[in-house]
């Protein structure tokens, strides 16, 4: 790891072949309190004092009804890193109907709806996410192998019906590399403890994922770069 690229620098080239931030964008990042959207924050808290960078940002958690509170460390963090914040509470298990299964995935969908939500009310045009590349691979052999369908989560996707974008400034970060800097910034401390996390199939998909690379750092990078190099031609 002692000589490979900083993690600003990979974002920042994440951020350049996509064009994640661009001049007058209002950004909102999703803030659970983990490690991946604290990084996210952490490198948003310095890009913004740079003297060429026009945008703005806030951090923003849904806490639910069931997680545990934010965690103060990072709020104190925040404070000392001057980061705009606010939570918002949320009652997800509510809105569990009758017959449905509560699962990480309707959670997420529930947090993703309320922070779409925010943005729209509040001026945000773009919304950051701490998915950084295991998370883009795992998702993408959760695709194949459960729905049949060669998709994963996009490093930039605008939606038809709202007038917001995603975006994913770790895609090029793996989460080795995060948790090695969570340790050295002092945050890594809180991980998410929800009894409903073993119900979710994103488990199997690392399996497979560490299986299928070895938990080798490069044949992770070419698979991903596979998504970026594909040949038509011979595919069906």
């Amino acid at each position: 790891m002692k000589n490979q690229p900083k993690l600003s620098s990979l974002i920042d080239k994440a951020v350049f072949d996509y064009n994640l931030i661009e001049p007058g964008d209002r950004i909102l990042i999703g803030a659970s309190g983990g490690k991946d959207s604290t990084a996210l924050i952490h490198y948003f808290s310095n890009r913004v004092k740079r003297p060429d960078c026009n945008f703005e940002y806030k951090a923003l958690n849904i806490q639910n009804d069931f997680a545990q509170s934010f965690p103060e460390q990072i709020i104190k963090l925040f404070e000392e890193w001057k980061v705009p914040f606010e939570s918002i509470d949320v009652n997800v298990l509510e809105r569990v109907k009758i017959g449905q299964k509560m699962s990480c995935y309707w959670c997420s969908t529930q947090r993703r709806t309320e922070l779409i939500n925010y943005a729209i009310n509040n001026g945000y045009n773009k919304i950051a996410l701490g998915h950084h590349m295991d998370d883009i691979l795992e998702t993408l052999l959760m695709n194949m192998l459960d729905k049949g369908e060669f998709s994963t989560m996009s490093p930039k996707l605008k939606y038809g019906k709202y007038p917001v974008t995603i975006i994913r400034p770790l895609c090029y970060i793996l989460e080795d590399r995060i948790k090695d800097f969570a340790v050295e910034k002092g945050f890594s401390m809180f991980t998410c403890t929800c009894n409903y996390q073993e119900n979710s199939t994103r488990k199997n998909a690392r399996f497979h994922l560490e299986q299928l690379t070895d938990g080798d750092p490069l044949k992770k990078e070419r698979l991903f770069n596979s998504l970026k190099n594909v040949q038509p031609l011979y595919l069906p």
